[in-house]
């Protein structure tokens, strides 16, 4: 059963900052509409340009729904040197403390 996607891709070097700056103002946008059955996920790798992305559970479908997150997507192709390469996932375990 497939319940997440992951996206992975590499910014250009100019392109990381405004990237994670548009992220946050999407994790701002979910902070305020709380859309019910989201589980989302962004990550900025250790090299600074590569970030990953994981959505999961049944409202994932919402998140293409949040103005912040179409803002976001406007324009990735001018940002990203590879990708974005969207798979899907299954989980196979999670943990919280």
């Amino acid at each position: 059963m497939i319940d997440a996607v992951v996206v992975r891709y590499r910014t250009k070097l100019e392109a990381a900052d405004e990237n994670q700056r548009l992220i946050e103002a999407v994790f701002a946008s979910l902070a305020e509409t709380q859309p019910v059955g989201l589980r989302y996920t962004a990550y900025r790798l250790e090299d600074g340009v590569t970030f990953v992305h994981v959505a999961s559970g049944a409202g994932r479908a919402a998140l293409g729904e949040v103005p912040a997150f179409q803002e976001f997507q406007r324009d990735i192709a001018a940002r990203v040197e590879t990708g974005p390469d969207a798979v899907p996932a299954e989980v196979v375990g999670t943990y919280a403390s």
